[in-house]
């Protein structure tokens, strides 16, 4: 098994097998991205956003149009 992982390190992938079946697979873990680059994906996703949204009542007025004029349920 320390052979597995220290290959696993290496960048191959191991599979073990139970019975003939494959039962776990170690892999190695890709590289973390930086700040800079989570933060430039958070960007991109926030931008498409802003273009879909659409302005709609705010929460204190949301729930309006389940009540009369006279403040009792319609």
């Amino acid at each position: 098994m320390r052979g597995s992982v220290a290959d696993a390190e290496a960048g191959e992938t191991i599979i073990l097998t139970q019975d003939g079946r494959p039962i776990v697979r170690i892999e190695p873990i890709g590289p973390r991205s930086d700040q800079r680059t989570r933060r430039a994906v958070l960007n991109d996703v926030q931008g498409s956003v802003r273009g879909k949204a659409s302005d709609g009542p705010n929460a204190a007025r949301s729930q309006d149009f389940l009540y009369g004029t006279d403040g009792l349920p319609v």
